[in-house]
């Protein structure tokens, strides 16, 4: 019986082998990308980057597993901002990558690798139960693809908010970044817009299945590359940025206040370009953490929104 079972067994994994090699042979599919993961930034001093993210941003601490010099500050088990020490040698950067949330890393790596992007040989496996790998873009931006853990850990309540719904950074050549995150990744245009109405330089893509977006900083010439020589730490750090989602601005400002919350910033609600409520709030090294309302308050500039909102 048992040796008829197992020529049962061997004729099976047979017929599942050949019926299984025609799938096999077709070119790997995207998985999706809901949402934003996280952005990774350096810090000089870690004692008032935890003070920024802690107590006024009201981010919940927790190890990194990827670094352990490094520390994690969740909005909610899934998004959050990695921070890391400032290494040697002086540049005004203070982005080390972003990150996006994918259900299954290894796909999106196979995918990647059949397109002819630069992947590494395998995803990493994490002590939190996550696994992920980075690619680099055409401009050499880190870009990791993050599945998270199937248990993620539990973050308490943040009032403020507990939703980072877009990162952006810096750009030179849209055309290019764009056969990147449009032609490969499916990015799809959210809006575009800037300090003019005729020359869009916020390029808001947002991510294929969700909600969430990223956002070109489009500065220089389109065959430029890295920071530009001329600009400083201060224009840096505002440009490479993160959002955090808010349903109400004033609510917001006056949790802020109220906390004693906003100390050193000299930011005030205000309307943005495309017609959302926000507030800039820059941490220790200068990076800009923006506070945005989610739907906007009347017509845009520049062009209109193409596609949803965040509900929440």
């Amino acid at each position: 019986m048992t040796r008829t079972w197992a020529r049962a067994g061997a004729r099976g994994m047979a017929a599942l082998a050949c019926a299984a090699t025609p799938a096999a042979s077709q070119a790997p599919v995207r998985p999706p990308i809901p949402s934003v993961s996280h952005v990774a930034v350096y810090a000089a001093d870690p004692a008032r980057s935890e003070r920024f993210y802690v107590h006024d941003l009201g981010a919940a601490k927790r190890p990194d597993p990827e670094d352990p010099r490094g520390v994690r500050y969740y909005f909610n088990p899934l998004q959050y901002v990695e921070v890391l020490p400032l290494p040697p040698g002086g540049s005004i950067n203070r982005l080390d990558h972003v990150g996006l949330n994918t259900p299954d890393a290894e796909a999106m790596r196979r995918y990647l690798q059949a397109k002819g992007a630069t992947v590494p040989a395998a995803v990493r496996a994490w002590a939190d139960g996550s696994r992920s790998f980075r690619a680099v873009d055409p401009e050499g931006n880190r870009v990791e693809f993050v599945q998270p853990p199937v248990h993620p850990a539990a973050v308490p309540a943040n009032p403020l908010s507990a939703h980072m719904i877009h990162f952006g950074f810096i750009v030179h050549d849209r055309i290019a970044q764009d056969r990147f995150y449009r032609g490969l990744l499916g990015f799809r245009p959210y809006w575009a817009g800037g300090m003019t109405d005729t020359k869009p330089v916020w390029i808001s893509l947002q991510v294929p299945d969700g909600t969430d977006w990223m956002e070109y900083m489009v500065v220089g010439k389109p065959d430029g590359h890295g920071i530009p020589a001329d600009m400083g730490q201060a224009n840096l750090g505002v440009l490479n940025h993160f959002a955090l989602g808010i349903t109400d601005a004033r609510q917001a400002y006056t949790l802020l206040w109220n906390g004693d919350r906003l100390r050193g910033q000299d930011q005030l609600p205000k309307i943005g370009r495309d017609a959302k409520w926000q507030l800039n709030l820059l941490d220790p090294d200068g990076t800009r953490a923006e506070l945005m309302e989610l739907h906007a308050i009347g017509k845009p500039c520049c062009s209109p929104f193409t596609a949803p909102d965040p509900a929440r």
